[in-house]
């Protein structure tokens, strides 16, 4: 069975996705700071899982969310990155954050 496969979602794998640049100021945010507003590929369909956002008020009664695993390259996420330019970064992020790359 593949990642993802019998998963409602909005991406699939290879998919390039743009996350969400929001900047709340209170709560539990799960999405780093520093991926926000950058363009990744979708690498893999992780799952469904309750929104940590919410959780983290005591909401347990929200919909599952799609969780995405997406892949970036350093470079793009760190402009002074001096490896090699192939590396990248992966990182799970929920649907929610994430819209389609133009």
């Amino acid at each position: 069975m593949s990642w993802g496969a019998g998963i409602a979602s909005r991406f699939k794998p290879g998919d390039k996705v743009h996350v969400a640049a929001r900047f709340p100021t209170k709560g539990h945010i799960r999405t780093p700071h520093y991926i926000r507003g950058k363009t990744g590929v979708v690498e893999r369909i992780c799952g469904q899982y309750r929104n940590p956002e919410e959780l983290a008020f005591g909401q347990y009664v929200g919909a599952q969310q799609v969780l995405y695993r997406v892949r970036f390259p350093q470079t793009h996420v760190w402009p002074d990155y001096r490896g090699n330019p192939k590396d990248t970064v992966e990182i799970e992020i929920f649907e929610h954050w994430l819209e389609p790359a133009k």
